[in-house]
This record gives C-alpha cells, structure tokens and sequence, in this order.
C-alpha cells in the first residue's frame, strides 16, 4: 500500500472520531470540512483518496455519504499509534511478543535460505549470514491478530530472483530476539506452505543447538517494530 499521507491520515482519524469504525455514519462534504477546518472541495478529494485506498467503505446518497473505516484503515491507524508510541513511550513500549512452540517443519528452509539470491539479501539487508534453515514456532490462535499487526508495519524486503529456469518468489523480514538472547528474523514468504500460526525465523546460528530447543518446547520471540522512513 502507498504510504498515506499526513492530511489523509487525519481525515481518517476524523471519521474515527465520528464513530465510523463501529457503523457506517452519514456526513456532508461540508460539514466534515467545518469539522476539520478546511474546504469542502478538500474534505470531497480526502474520501475519494482513501476509499480509492481501500481505507473506508463509501456509498453516496442524497445530501452526503454513508462512510465507515474498513479493517485495513483501522490498520492503518494502529501504524500511527505504533509511531505515536515509540517516540513518546520509548521503543521498549511498543514491542510485540509472542509466546509460542516449536514444532517440525518440512525441512525446506535450508534448501531456500541456502539459495544465493536469498542469502545475499539477507546478509546486506539484515546485517547477518543466516544458518542454512529455520526454526518453527507455533502460536496460539489468540496471537493472529498480533502478527497481522506486527507484518502490517515496515519490514525488509527481499526481492524475488530467478536460478536457471526455476523462479523464486519475494519474501519480508522482520527483525526478532530470540529468548532474549539471540538475533535473527522472521521470513515471510510470498508464497509460504505454512499455516498462518506457523513463524519461520532465521538467525546466523542453528537455533535448536544454541538454546537447546526440541519440538514441544516454548520459546519466546520479541518483535521492536521498524520505524517507516519518512520522505
């Protein structure tokens, strides 16, 4: 998604404001434009961007329209929050942890993070050469709204390449700490085979070895989401 910019942002916060995360609410291009202090032909040009964005659901009617925030706006909005918060809390106060355990996986990830193309990124983008394969971790059902939140923010892209005739696909990474004490990655694959409550993390070490870890067991990963550039 195109990152939204400030005076969209708060046309949405507006309507947030206005109740329409819970209901579809009716208002005027004029009186939304009273509301926020500008002009009417800025608060009309506002919702076309961000139900063009996908960020609110509208449907004109006689004298306005019917506007409510759609998940993906609410989304949006939590980005913001995240920010707000890690410049006024600190960036201790916006990390996101999941509790979860580990289980086997196909035994595919080594094959992949050994590609070159893979490799190479993660090394120049990430800061680290990954051991070649990744440690599963399952999470509970409660926690997917978690991670949607955690993969809706910034992450490290890797771009998608091709060896020989077969092509592999992008993927995004997003920094974690191990049980407090190591560093590595979540991946997420463009096309993964993994259920959902599924994380592959990567690191530069053979995690299972490191931290003694065997499936059934619980392991701690800690996410400091990144900030967005500003441009």
């Amino acid at each position: 998604m195109v990152e939204i910019k400030p005076h969209i942002w708060f046309t949405l916060y507006t309507l947030l404001r206005l109740g329409a995360s819970k209901n579809a609410v009716k208002i005027s291009t004029t009186d939304l434009s009273k509301i926020m202090g500008g002009s009417q032909q800025s608060a009309s040009r506002h919702l076309q961007i961000l139900d063009k964005m996908g960020l609110i659901h509208r449907r004109i009617e006689s004298g306005g329209s019917r506007v409510s925030v759609t998940v993906e706006g609410m989304a949006e909005l939590d980005k913001v929050l995240q920010e707000l918060k890690w410049h006024l809390e600190g960036k201790e106060a916006s990390t996101i942890e999941f509790m979860g355990t580990v289980v086997s996986g196909l035994f595919e990830g080594a094959y992949y993070i050994s590609k070159e193309g893979y490799r190479r990124q993660i090394t120049e983008k990430l800061g680290f050469e990954p051991f070649p394969g990744t440690l599963n971790v399952r999470i509970m059902q409660d926690d997917l709204e978690k991670r949607r939140r955690l993969e809706s923010g910034p992450g490290v892209h890797l771009e998608g390449f091709k060896d020989g005739q077969r092509a592999f696909g992008s993927a995004n990474c997003y920094p974690v700490t191990i049980n407090d004490e190591v560093q590595g990655a979540l991946i997420v694959a463009e096309r993964s085979i993994h259920d959902y409550n599924v994380m592959e993390v990567i690191s530069p070490i053979y995690l299972r070895r490191k931290l003694g870890l065997a499936d059934g067991d619980k392991v701690r990963l800690s996410f400091v989401p990144l900030r967005r550039s500003v441009s």
